[in-house]
C-alpha cells in the first residue's frame, strides 16, 4: 500500500492519503482521544502515538496534527507505518453509528439553511484539499459562527481565510450576513 503525504497550510498538520474512500459521510474530528475513541478506531489508535494532538478523517485523507514538542521527520513515519498496518488489515476506519449521530443537522430553508448550502459546496471542498474542514455552528444577529477543524484549526492563515474568503463569499450571496467569526 502506497500513502502519499501532503503538507497543509498549518505546519503542525500534514495530509496522508491511502488513496481510498475513508469517510463516506463527510470528515470526522477527532480534536481529542475521547472524540476519537467515540468516532473512530484508527483516530483512536493514532492518538496512541506520541506527539499527536488532532486528526481529522476526510472522503480520502487522514489530517494529523501535531503537538508542539513533536517532529515530523519520526512522527511522519510512524504515522504512514500505522495506516497502512490498519488499513491493510482490514479494521474499522469509524464508527458508523457515533459519526452518522454527531453528523446530524436539521434541515433549515431560511437564512441558516442558505448559509449551510454555500458552506458545503463552496467552501468545504477547498478547505478539504488542504486537510482542514469548516462546519457551521449557528447564525445570529447577522453573524455566522463556524468551527475550524483539522489542519484549519490553528492555522496561522485561518483567520485570513475567514475574513477574505468567506465572510466575503457569504456576504455576496447572502446579504444578511455582517460579519463570521470562529467558534472555539
Amino acid at each position: 500500500m502506497f500513502i502519499e503525504t501532503e503538507p497543509t497550510p498549518n505546519p503542525a498538520t500534514m495530509k496522508f492519503l491511502p488513496g481510498r474512500v475513508l469517510s463516506e459521510g463527510g470528515s470526522v474530528d477527532c480534536p481529542s482521544p475521547e472524540a476519537a475513541a467515540a468516532l473512530s478506531p484508527l483516530a483512536e489508535r493514532l492518538f496512541q502515538l506520541d506527539g499527536v494532538a488532532g486528526v481529522m478523517i476526510g472522503r480520502e485523507s487522514v489530517a494529523v496534527t501535531k503537538t508542539d514538542a513533536a517532529s515530523w521527520g519520526v512522527l511522519k513515519l510512524q504515522v504512514l507505518g500505522l495506516l497502512v498496518e490498519h488499513l491493510t488489515l482490514g479494521h474499522r476506519i469509524l464508527c458508523e453509528d457515533r459519526v452518522a449521530e454527531s453528523a446530524a443537522v436539521e434541515s433549515d430553508g431560511g437564512i441558516g439553511g442558505r448559509i449551510k448550502a454555500l458552506i458545503e459546496t463552496r467552501v468545504r471542498p477547498v478547505v478539504a484539499r488542504d486537510g482542514g474542514d469548516i462546519v457551521f455552528d449557528r447564525f445570529d444577529d447577522g453573524i455566522v459562527y463556524l468551527r475550524m477543524k483539522g489542519a484549519c484549526a490553528g492555522c496561522p492563515s485561518a483567520t485570513l481565510t475567514l475574513k477574505n474568503g468567506v465572510e466575503a463569499m457569504l456576504k455576496t450571496y447572502v446579504p444578511e450576513v455582517v460579519a463570521v467569526r470562529q467558534v472555539v
